[in-house]
């Protein structure tokens, strides 16, 4: 008997912050109310140089409360941006590369890379929320970021590929997220991913799901989710999940 895959659906919130928290909660009930049991919430350790425990006890239970109900906690960053101006080569490469120049760490040297990365795992380790994965910034992964991670983390995600410490050097691919967050180009790729789905489906087919707190901003916006997520039943998965799915089979 030939078993069909099912197919799935991996969630992502950005930008999980004290002041965007009460916003966030909204949305992931939301979520849970189109079926989305499980999702992977990527918290910011210190979005003001301040750990976020000091800000908000009430968030910091909601992610443990939401853990336990399947979620996963992910570090993105530390600040989850960069203050410093990089230089007009530096804003030239970066503009080359496809980098925002506001991505964290984008432009920190290696000892500064390693500074921010330690010290959000452990803001968010003394919170009770040790995190399983990592998502840099902006998706701007540097040589230096991809060294520091494989000390901490199982996975880290960029956006068309999965890393970890037993995997490839370049990662193994996966599907590249369609992203709702303040930019209309957001949007845009939202509606050409509805009617991709529409059109194209196919048996397995992974739907990665990026939402920031900027997003969901229209009605159209949350409409356009809606039938996204009930084109077909999806289940469900996390980055976690991913990465276990990615490893190699023990021989």
């Amino acid at each position: 008997m030939t078993t069909v895959a099912a197919d799935r659906v991996a969630v992502t919130l950005h930008d999980i912050t004290p002041s965007s928290f009460g916003r966030i909660a909204l949305v992931r009930d939301w979520l849970d109310d189109l079926g989305v049991e499980r999702a992977t919430l990527l918290v910011v350790p210190a979005s003001d140089l301040h750990p976020l425990q000091d800000h908000s006890e009430p968030l910091v239970a909601w992610l443990e409360e939401r853990r336990a109900r399947g979620d996963v906690i992910a570090q993105q960053g530390l600040r989850n941006r960069c203050d410093r101006r990089p230089s007009r080569l530096g804003r030239a490469r970066g503009g080359m590369l496809g980098i925002d120049p506001a991505a964290e760490f984008a432009y920190l040297s290696p000892s500064e890379t390693s500074r921010a990365v330690e010290a959000g795992w452990r803001i968010l380790r003394l919170a009770g929320l040790e995190p399983s994965g990592f998502v840099a910034p902006g998706y701007a992964y540097t040589q230096a970021l991809h060294a520091v991670l494989s000390r901490r983390f199982a996975w880290w995600a960029g956006s068309q590929r999965l890393y970890g410490p037993g995997s490839p050097a370049d990662g193994t691919p996966l599907a590249a997220p369609v992203e709702l967050g303040a930019r209309p180009a957001h949007r845009c790729g939202l509606l050409n991913a509805l009617r991709r789905h529409r059109s194209e489906p196919q048996a397995g087919e992974l739907l990665r799901l990026d939402l920031r707190t900027g997003g969901l901003d229209a009605r159209r916006d949350v409409v356009a989710v809606e039938q996204l997520l009930g084109v077909r039943h999806r289940t469900a998965v996390t980055l976690d999940e991913l990465e276990l799915s990615a490893r190699p089979s023990a021989a």
